[in-house]
């Protein structure tokens, strides 16, 4: 039970992590500039060369959370830290609700105005694969504020998983992580465009904010109940 519950904190935060929407936007952006000044085959280069930078950079991430735990933690959070970690969760469900996105029409994210306007012009002059694998680190980093709690309970988790689990757990939370960006990417190269994807995601932004906000809460009530209270 213990081990399924600790999968479930992996499998919880990997779903609360790819509802994060910097990334995705980052994203349509690259694909968006791009796409005037490069050919098709070039483009889904830069795409996948920043899918991947986001990936590995969470694997890096995921790598320095367990580093941190084993040997400051002294192999795993105590009570104080988890509880901590709840609360950091819930007041994150509170800022996506109601924060977030910026007011107007579009989707502009709650994002320091110079960080975003730095991940623009980066997405703009954006040439070959060495940059967008570096975008995607930067938009990792830049998302950190919301996600460095779903890393730091993943790792807290993917320590107390056997040995032979531990890395289809780190697997399982990048993978699910960045499984938006892989949807929306084979979308664009099946047919659909950019615009439409924007236009989703505008019609949906409401819809996502909640999506996103209860994710943070219902992983912070699954906390809670497995491994404080201890059900």
């Amino acid at each position: 039970m213990n081990d399924l519950a600790s999968f479930g904190v992996v499998v919880l935060a990997g779903a609360v992590h790819a509802s994060l929407q910097l990334s995705l936007a980052s994203l349509l952006l690259l694909y968006h500039e791009s796409a005037g000044r490069h050919i098709r085959r070039k483009t889904r280069s830069l795409v996948g060369s920043f899918v991947s930078g986001i990936g590995i950079i969470i694997l890096l991430l995921m790598g320095a959370g367990c580093f941190v735990i084993t040997n400051i933690a002294g192999g795993a959070l105590r009570m104080p830290v988890l509880i901590v970690c709840v609360s950091v969760l819930v007041t994150s469900a509170l800022v996506v609700w109601f924060l977030y996105y910026r007011r107007g029409q579009g989707t502009r994210l709650w994002v320091p105005r110079m960080v975003s306007r730095f991940i623009d012009q980066r997405a703009r002059v954006t040439e070959n694969n060495t940059e967008a694998f570096s975008l995607g680190v930067l938009t990792t980093f830049a998302e950190l504020p919301f996600a460095v709690v779903l890393l730091l309970l993943t790792a807290n988790s993917v320590l107390e998983l056997p040995a032979y689990y531990q890395l289809i757990a780190v697997a399982t939370y990048t993978v699910i992580a960045v499984l938006p960006l892989v949807v929306v990417n084979l979308a664009i190269r099946t047919g659909q465009s950019v615009v439409d994807v924007q236009r989703w995601r505008v019609r949906n932004k409401v819809f996502l904010k909640i999506v996103s906000g209860s994710g943070f809460l219902v992983l912070g009530l699954f906390v809670v109940a497995f491994k404080i209270v201890g059900i």
